[in-house]
């Protein structure tokens, strides 16, 4: 039996190949996960559909830039995170840190039934905990070397960003700083927190895309 790995690299060679049944199969594959991560999150099945259409399309641009070394599922989840986090911004919520974006970050990214069993949810509750947790931890000691280091410009922009919801445009103009300069702070703080969060040596099920090859 082939391993998920394997099906994955195989479906996107097809896909490069230019084989028109591969896509097919790709979304066969992967739609289901997709629609439940967002369903559990939005509650609106249409919007749902249209932000993993928005997801697929969007790995579709990618796919040249696409490293076959990483996890196929864990990038579609990602891309999917940051369509949902753009939805919810366009909505007035507040988007999540789209740190995570891996099938089990949360406990309910992929829904298998309409019952869960209690040792699944107490699963589930306990991991939310130990993620929430280490961000927690992560967050307050990179604000901490922002605040002695006086950045204040990263700590406003990413205030902004992350606890406002604001988007990149909208941050560069309030902040007088360029779309590229507010793109760097956001980058560097995502990969700050990956970095911190790893040093904290969890168990790699806890957030298992930080340690892909």
């Amino acid at each position: 039996m082939k391993r998920s790995s394997d099906i994955d690299r195989l479906l996107i060679s097809r896909i490069r190949s230019g084989d028109s049944d591969a896509w097919n199969d790709l979304i066969k594959r992967y739609e289901g996960r997709l629609l439940a991560f967002v369903d559990s999150r939005l509650s609106n099945r249409s919007a749902s559909e249209d932000i993993v259409q928005e997801a697929f399309v969007g790995f579709l641009n990618s796919l040249p830039n696409y490293d076959g070394r990483r996890s196929l599922e864990s990038y579609l989840f990602s891309i999917c995170a940051y369509k949902l986090t753009d939805h919810l911004r366009r909505e007035g919520r507040r988007p999540a840190i789209p740190l995570s974006a891996g099938r089990d970050s949360s406990g309910q990214w992929q829904l298998t039934g309409d019952a869960r069993p209690a040792s699944s949810i107490a699963r589930s509750v306990e991991r939310k905990r130990i993620e929430e947790d280490a961000l927690i931890e992560a967050l307050v000691e990179q604000v901490q070397k922002w605040q002695a280091r006086n950045d204040w410009d990263k700590l406003k922009c990413i205030e902004l960003l992350i606890v406002r919801g604001f988007a990149n445009k909208e941050v560069a103009t309030l902040l007088s700083l360029t779309e590229q300069q507010v793109a760097n702070f956001k980058f560097d703080f995502l990969s700050r927190l990956r970095t911190l969060i790893k040093r904290q040596g969890l168990s790699q099920e806890v957030f298992p895309e930080l340690y892909e090859e």
